[in-house]
């Protein structure tokens, strides 16, 4: 600063730099939360950072710093000072950390065990999962952007007689209390016997990815480095040298290429030797924080190792240099677990020795510690741009552009809606074939009875009747995977800040909610990675609405019965107007609650890469295989209870003699054969629906009449509505067995879509008039939009935000599903005339 004074030279603010220019980070200010979090991913004092674009709509901008691109407000980009070179120039240098030896792990490991506990631990977007499923075989989702991992993923690898327990823990940036997901990781490290770490980073992307690694070197335990999507950094015409690294940072480094599969039994190998200590000529090393901050280490240190339990499980340097960065979480566990009340008085004398002592504070201090070992680190061991490289059309030109960026968008949505009705409309007419063949052999073989019933009526028409949209699910959910893994979806969040903004979200939650396009359970699951809780329960409130595929067959059922002609442009006004009610929510929420400490938006643009042939199969696979689970489990049952419902009671009192009356109409000699049968079929017809009105299940329905009425629904769309609580598939295959006494009314109508087409009322006030038209419809698809989220959902609900919420979202969500069918039932008919 006094540079600075002495030129009469004032900062900038990043926020005001134009995209395309170049500046270097003077300080940052703002909140001790939001200083700590943004030095953390790489604006520290003489970093250069790049302004990139605006998004569309003007906020936020992208910023290039260390080699990656990351999204800011203008709001937060303005709390960062910045200057030019030219000023920068006259500004005192820092020195590079060096670098001191650590002891070995305080917790020693068993290394003639057969079995070793490896944990995978790195950056988001670095690959880790992709290596997983390919050491473990197993098939974890994978996708271009960040918070994919929420969870930790358990598998095997054997290497000759040894056996990997392999964790998949998810992508954090550093070992700190910001967010959830660097809780969960860091709490695994403390508590569980993890025997080795991999830590996966970023060939292309070591300055940033090696923050993590140094912070793992602090807790003392044997690491691997794995510099995985290698061939990226090949492309760059980059080299790294990779003995000199491992040299550098006192561990083995490996270089992968875990989309190939090249380079992991190497790394285990290495993973097995780390393990049994045969790398003893590679010593560990960690960056020296100063004299004064390394005299406060001890200090802290020393207090921590007089208790012998704890030093077995934790390491102290750790312990001590998260207290000295602030970390009250650690800090308050520690206290709690172990009553060392007295750390606390030790730490505040430091604390205070340090302020008086050191030119920035500590926690900055040590960050920028860390980035310049780092950065000397690697300026040893780096070479770039070796030969020149040929420039790449840059898709984000079109992505994100300001006009077009959103029209765009909206575009591939769109196109991924024509796709699923345009291509899945082919393998659905012959799954429909195949199911109809199977039914009408059946009828020949099976004599008469109740089992007949059961499997042709019940089982048949409830399964056979959800499990012909399955292609058109696949279908959407693989345009989705495909924006997913080229880094797209990341892009759609950064065009959709703004609009989020409004909600007081931010574009991070934009994908917890695209997600929930696909299942709504995994995309509350994946509001792990929205660091506010209060903006993580407004985006739980919000994912009910955005429409699952689960819902996806109702909607491809009636729209092909009634909107054959603008299939796609119904079904994405059925899309918008589920996001309209969760902006509702989100609206209602965020003028209903006061704003603490707001979370900076911060997210990585990952860089576009080409979806795998493999990645999207294993996507694909994964969504048939849970909706064919759901077929042989749920919906099977649901479709025995439901025809048994409807089955019985069989002896009923019917309001005619139809056996009286088709015995004479067989016997009438005045009718002509074609008249006769006509006649037979309509009483038999009207004998059937009787019988399925007073059963237990009409009995069920016509209960519900009084309130389905306003709506325009008749009594088998309530029972439909009912059973598709359990899971919104169920609504289909309800109607299957509610409406199967329709077969033979008509030859050519072998379909659902036929039956649900020409029903009519019996009788009632309604008498004549078809149960199913346009207006209706629409109305219906919207209450399954809006009402009641499955059993699964409500679970997950209740495990993301407790029962009080769950259940509240439950009452909620059909209140107001009723409320808007009511709406538009009565405008649309008062339109209509």
């Amino acid at each position: 600063m006094d540079v600075l004074e002495k030129e009469k030279l004032k900062p900038g603010k990043l926020s005001d730099l134009k995209p395309g220019l170049k500046a270097i980070v003077y300080k940052i200010e703002g909140s001790p939360l939001f200083k700590k979090r943004i030095s953390e991913l790489g604006f520290i004092y003489g970093t250069e950072v790049k302004v990139i674009k605006k998004a569309p709509l003007q906020n936020p901008l992208e910023y290039e710093i260390l080699g990656y691109r990351i999204s800011l407000r203008k709001e937060d980009a303005a709390k960062i000072k910045i200057v030019s070179h030219k000023v920068a120039n006259l500004l005192p240098k820092t020195n590079p950390g060096a670098s001191i030896t650590n002891a070995s792990r305080t917790k020693a490991s068993d290394i003639s065990s057969k079995k070793i506990n490896v944990a995978l631990i790195g950056n988001p977007n670095t690959g880790k999962t992709t290596l997983f499923n390919h050491a473990s075989g197993s098939r974890e989702k994978v996708g271009n952007y960040a918070g994919v991992t929420i969870d930790v993923s358990n598998g095997k690898y054997k290497y000759k007689d040894f056996v990997f327990n392999i964790a998949d823990l998810p992508g954090i940036y550093a070992l700190t209390e910001y967010s959830p997901e660097e809780l969960y990781v860091r709490q695994h490290l403390l508590q569980s016997d993890t025997d080795v770490i991999i830590n996966i980073a970023d060939a292309s992307n070591l300055e940033r990815n090696l923050y993590l690694t140094m912070q793992l070197a602090d807790m003392n335990y044997k690491v691997v480095l794995a510099l995985n999507m290698y061939d990226e950094l090949e492309l760059k015409n980059w080299t790294i040298d990779c003995k000199k690294l491992s040299a550098l940072l006192g561990i083995p480094v490996i270089p992968t290429m875990a989309d190939k599969g090249k380079g992991i039994e190497d790394l285990f190998k290495t993973v097995l030797e780390q393990h049994q200590g045969k790398s003893n000529q590679l010593q560990l090393k960690s960056v020296h924080y100063g004299d004064e901050i390394e005299k406060s280490i001890g200090t802290i240190s020393q207090n921590i190792d007089q208790n012998p339990e704890f030093k077995q499980y934790h390491s102290s340097r750790f312990l001590s240099v998260r207290f000295l960065e602030g970390d009250e979480e650690l800090l308050k566990q520690f206290i709690k677990e172990k009553t060392h009340h007295e750390i606390s008085s030790i730490l505040s004398q430091e604390l205070g020795r340090l302020e008086n002592i050191l030119p920035d504070d500590p926690d900055t201090f040590m960050i920028q510690r860390r980035y310049a070992f780092i950065q000397d680190t690697i300026s040893q061991c780096v070479n770039k741009n070796i030969h020149p490289v040929s420039k790449k059309w840059n898709w984000d030109r079109a992505f994100t552009h300001p006009i077009w960026g959103i029209p765009i968008f909206i575009l591939f949505i769109w196109l991924s809606f024509e796709a699923t009705f345009n291509l899945g409309a082919y393998p659905m007419d012959w799954i429909d074939s195949g199911i109809s063949a199977l039914s009408d052999g059946l009828k020949q073989i099976l004599n008469d009875g109740p089992f007949k019933d059961l499997l042709i009526d019940g089982i048949i028409g409830g399964i056979g009747g959800v499990i012909i949209f399955l292609p058109n699910i696949l279908i959407l959910f693989c345009c989705l995977s495909i924006m997913e893994d080229t880094g797209y979806m990341a892009r759609a969040a950064f065009i959709m800040d703004r609009l989020m903004s409004k909600i007081g979200l931010h574009g991070k939650a934009f994908i917890p909610l695209i997600m929930g396009f696909g299942c709504n359970v995994p995309a509350m699951m994946s509001t792990r990675t929205i660091e506010n809780r209060r903006d993580r329960l407004k985006t739980l409130f919000m994912i009910p609405f955005m429409s699952c595929s689960a819902r996806l067959p109702v909607y491809i059922l009636f729209i092909g019965a009634f909107f054959s002609q603008h299939q796609s442009s119904i079904l994405l006004a059925v899309y918008s107007i589920g996001i309209l009610m969760a902006l509702g929510v989100g609206i209602f929420f965020n003028k209903s609650t006061v704003v603490i400490n707001r979370v900076p938006f911060i997210m990585e643009l990952p860089p576009y890469r080409i979806p795998t042939l493999k990645n999207t199969a294993i996507h694909i696979w994964q969504k048939a295989s849970q909706y064919l689970r759901k077929m042989g489990t749920t919906i099977l049952y649901a479709s025995i209870i439901i025809w048994a419902l409807g089955y019985f009671p069989q002896d009923v009192n019917y309001s005619k003699d139809y056996t009286t009356l088709i015995s004479n109409a067989e016997n009438n000699t005045a009718l002509s054969e074609q008249t006769k049968a006509d006649l037979i079929l309509e009483l038999e017809l009207s004998k059937a629906e009787e019988h399925l009105e007073k059963s237990y299940i009409g009995q069920l329905g016509h209960w519900m009449s009084p309130i389905l009425y306003p709506l325009g629904f008749d009594w088998k769309m309530g029972v439909s509505i009912i059973t598709g609580m359990a899971a919104k598939e169920i609504v289909v295959s309800s109607m299957g067995v509610l409406y199967h006494a329709d077969l033979e009314a008509d030859e050519n109508s072998v379909s659902l879509i036929e039956k649900i087409k020409n029903r009519t009322y019996k009788d009632g006030p309604r008498a004549g008039e078809k149960i199913f038209s346009p207006l209706i419809v629409f109305s219906f698809m919207i209450f399954i939009l809006i009402y009641f989220p499955c059993v699964a959902v409500i679970a997950a609900l209740k495990k993301e935000a407790g029962w009080f919420r769950a259940i509240s979202t439950a009452v909620f969500t059909t209140m107001a599903a009723w409320f808007v069918s009511l709406y538009i039932y009565h405008v649309g008919s008062f339109l209509m005339g």
